[in-house]
């Protein structure tokens, strides 16, 4: 059978091509906002776009934090994208400072006005960059040492623990733009919108999951 992903839907995220992405990779999505349907899953995925505040705000209100902190600390394999990534961490500078999650040490801000050449920098950062993996959790293991994925954000974490960080992208210097922890990895970047690089990462995820079970 194949793996069943929660596609947790908390009102904000392009679900429809997520869903998409997870099928090409003979992974079942389930897209849900019942918590018990998260908690149940074989793994757990959190898209998303929009604000920070917004979205912490949608999932306490449905009911899935705490159903998302379960699943981060107890062992199913948990893919966060773009926000799904971002709000793991104590907190979010988006319109004032808004407490994240907190499953890992950091904060989200966003991106300076300028490089680190004091050249102009454009904000949001759009299109397509390079990610440079290292590390030895399962998924960087079963990925290329590099490859290019499609960006949309204006903020991007910042990790207290410099070990969580399998990924690296320079756009007005270095950040994180992958990270795990156990049974949680968790990317800045659309794996829906990245092409056989996104579909390299999701067959990945796939793999994670059946070993895991």
């Amino acid at each position: 059978m194949r793996p069943r992903i929660a596609l947790v839907d908390y009102g904000a995220g392009n679900l429809r091509s997520v869903a998409k992405a997870l099928e090409r990779s003979e992974l079942e999505p389930v897209v849900t906002a019942d918590p018990r349907t998260v908690r149940d899953a074989d793994g757990v995925l959190l898209p998303g776009v929009g604000a920070f505040r917004d979205a912490v705000c949608a999932l306490e209100d449905a009911g899935l934090s705490d159903a998302i902190k379960e699943v981060t600390t107890r062992g199913r394999p948990y893919l966060g994208i773009c926000f799904g990534y971002q709000l793991l961490f104590d907190e979010g500078t988006e319109h004032g400072t808004t407490a994240g999650l907190g499953q890992l040490a950091g904060r989200v801000t966003r991106f300076p006005d300028k490089d680190e050449d004091g050249e102009p920098l454009l904000v949001p950062h759009i299109g397509w960059n390079e990610v440079r993996y290292s590390g030895d959790h399962p998924m960087v293991e079963a990925l290329p040492e590099r490859d290019i994925y499609y960006f949309v954000h204006s903020y991007r974490p910042e990790p207290e623990d410099e070990s969580i960080i399998v990924g690296r992208t320079d756009y007005g210097g270095t950040f994180a733009s992958a990270v795990a922890r156990d049974n949680v990895f968790a990317v800045q970047f659309h794996p829906e919108k990245s092409q056989m690089a996104g579909k390299r990462l999701l067959d990945a995820y796939r793999a994670w999951l059946e070993a895991s079970r």
